[in-house]
C-alpha cells in the first residue's frame, strides 16, 4: 500500500492515489456525481483541503496538481461547492453527511464491538471580522466574548479501533427556516438512532455527553431508542429521589444525592492534569476515586414535545469521579448502566474519560483543516465546504486506524512525530505530513509543467534546486 505512487511517463510525471486509500475512500460518494467533470473537481477539492489546511477557495486549488494549472481554479472550487456546476449531482452538505453517516455505521459495524460509543459535540465556527456574509448568529469565542459565527452539531462513533462520523450539520438562529437548537438536537439524534438501528442486536449504544447536553428532553429520546446515556452534570439542582443512610428514598437534588455516593473503585489512570503545586497540567499518572449511588428521576414525555405525554420514573446511578490531590472538579454523571461495583465504576468513568480524548478528533477538524477560515457568500457554499472538511477528517481518521504501516509512520515523520512506542501520531500530526507530501507533489507537478512549455526552469531556480529525480 502507498499513499501516492508516481508513475513515470516519457518526460513528465503523472501523479495518482492508491486505490487502496483515497480512491478507496472516495468511490464511497461516487454515486452522488453525475459527471465526470464533477468527478475530477470533487476529488481534487479534497485533496486540496487536505494539502492546503484550509478552506479558503483559492488555496484549495493551489495545492490541487490539477486546478493549480487552470487560471481559474479557486473559482472552479467555488462553483463546484455552491451547486453552480453541479447540475447532475448531489454534492450538498445534507448528501455528503449521508454519505458519510453509512461508511461510519459501515465501519463501526464492521469491528464486532459489544458497544459502540456515540459522542456529540456542538462546536462553533467563529467569524469574529465577518460582517456580510449569509444568516451570521451570535456565538462565543475563546474569551467568553460574543463574536459573529455559526454553530455545529456533530456525532462521531467510537468503537476499539475505529471512529465513523456519524451527523454533521451547520446552522444558524437567523436562517428563516430555524426552530430551536433543542430542535436541532434531537434531529441528530433521530437520525444516527435510526442509522444504528440494523446495529442494534449486536451491539450496546451508548451516547457518552457533555454538560451541554444536560438535558431531560435529549435522555428521553436515547431511551425512546432503547440506548443509554452517561451525561456530565450541569444543573446539580435537578430534582430526584436518592436512598438516605437510613435505606429511605427521600426527595432532593443532585447536590444532596452525591453525599450519598458509597465509594467502589480507587484506580491509577494516566490523564493531562495539574497535581499538587504544579504550574501547568501534563499527561501523568493520577489517583480517581469513584463513589456511586442509586438515584431516581420522574419526567413527562412530553417535555418539549408536541402532543399528550405520560409520566415516567427511571431508575439511574448518579457517578462521581475525582481525581486527588488536584483543584479539577469532580465529574458528575448520571448513566442509566449499572454501576453495583468496581468493575461497573471504573467501567462508566472510562466512557468519559475516552469522551475526553475524542476531543481531539473534533479539535483536528476545528484547527488542523481550519474550517473558520470559510469566506463564502454562499449559506449552501458554507455547509458544503465545511461537510467536504469532513469527508477529509473521515479519510484521515480512516488511514490512522493501522499506525503500523510503514507509510502512515512516514507521513508522521513528515509532520514532524518522533517515532515513540508510548506516544503513537495524532490526526494533526498525519494531516501536517499529508500537507508537506502533497506540497511536493503540486510543486512537482507546476515544475513539470513549466518545463513542458518552456525547455527547462529559470536558470537561477534551477541551480537552486538541483536537477530534480
Amino acid at each position: 500500500m502507498t499513499i501516492i505512487a508516481m508513475i513515470k511517463g516519457q518526460g513528465d510525471m503523472e501523479t495518482t492515489w492508491d486505490k487502496n486509500t483515497l480512491e478507496t475512500y472516495l468511490d464511497h460518494f461516487r454515486g452522488l456525481i453525475g459527471d465526470k467533470r464533477t468527478w475530477e473537481t470533487f476529488g481534487e477539492t479534497v485533496k486540496g483541503i487536505i494539502g492546503a489546511g484550509s478552506l479558503v477557495c483559492k488555496r484549495i486549488a493551489a495545492h490541487s496538481s490539477v486546478l493549480s494549472r487552470v487560471a481559474d481554479g479557486g473559482q472552479r472550487v467555488i462553483r463546484f461547492v455552491t451547486g453552480e456546476s453541479t447540475g447532475r449531482s448531489q454534492v450538498d452538505a445534507e448528501h455528503l453527511t449521508e454519505r458519510l453517516r453509512q461508511r461510519g455505521v459501515e465501519q463501526l459495524s464492521q469491528a464486532g464491538a459489544a458497544e459502540i460509543w456515540l459522542i456529540p459535540d456542538g462546536s462553533d465556527l467563529r467569524k469574529p471580522y465577518a460582517r456580510e456574509m449569509p444568516d451570521l448568529m451570535k456565538v462565543r469565542d475563546l474569551d467568553g466574548k460574543l463574536v459573529p459565527g455559526y454553530r455545529t452539531l456533530n456525532v462521531l462513533g467510537v468503537t476499539p479501533g475505529r471512529r465513523g462520523i456519524l451527523y454533521h450539520r451547520l446552522f444558524s438562529s437567523q436562517e428563516a427556516d430555524f426552530e430551536s437548537e433543542s430542535a436541532e438536537v434531537q434531529q441528530a439524534l433521530r437520525t444516527v438512532g435510526q442509522a444504528l438501528s440494523s446495529v442494534k442486536e449486536q451491539a450496546r449504544v451508548i451516547w457518552i455527553m457533555d454538560r451541554g447536553f444536560d438535558d431531560v428532553a435529549v435522555w428521553r429520546t436515547i431511551w425512546e431508542q432503547e440506548e443509554h446515556v452517561v451525561c456530565r452534570l450541569c444543573h446539580t439542582d435537578r430534582l430526584v429521589a436518592y436512598q438516605s443512610q437510613a435505606g429511605d428514598w427521600v426527595t432532593g437534588d443532585i447536590e444532596r444525592a452525591r453525599g450519598q455516593g458509597r465509594l467502589l473503585a480507587t484506580i491509577r489512570t494516566e490523564m493531562e492534569v495539574r497535581l499538587g503545586r504544579q504550574r501547568q497540567a501534563k499527561r501523568q499518572e493520577a489517583t480517581v476515586e469513584i463513589r456511586a449511588t442509586p438515584v431516581r428521576l420522574t419526567y413527562s414525555t412530553d417535555v418539549r414535545r408536541a402532543g399528550p405525554g405520560v409520566t415516567v420514573n427511571r431508575s439511574l446511578w448518579l457517578v462521581e469521579a475525582r481525581v486527588l490531590k488536584s483543584s479539577m472538579p469532580a465529574w458528575l454523571l448520571l448513566t442509566d448502566l449499572p454501576v453495583n461495583d468496581e468493575e461497573q465504576a471504573t467501567h462508566v468513568f472510562r466512557m468519559y474519560r475516552q469522551r475526553w480524548a475524542v476531543e481531539d478528533s473534533f479539535k483536528f477538524t476545528k484547527t488542523c483543516l481550519n474550517w473558520e477560515d470559510v469566506q463564502l457568500m454562499d449559506m449552501t457554499g458554507i455547509r458544503t465546504l465545511v461537510a467536504l472538511a469532513w469527508v477529509v477528517a473521515g479519510f484521515l481518521y480512516e488511514l490512522g486506524i493501522t499506525l503500523d504501516w510503514p507509510e502512515v509512520q512516514l507521513v508522521a515523520r513528515l509532520g514532524g512525530w518522533e517515532a515513540r512506542k508510548d506516544r503513537p501520531p495524532g490526526k494533526i500530526v498525519l494531516s501536517r505530513g499529508l500537507n508537506r507530501l502533497i506540497d511536493m507533489v503540486v510543486t512537482r507537478a507546476l515544475l513539470d509543467q513549466y518545463t513542458a512549455q518552456h525547455g527547462s526552469l529559470p536558470p537561477r531556480l534551477a541551480a537552486l534546486i538541483g536537477p530534480l529525480p
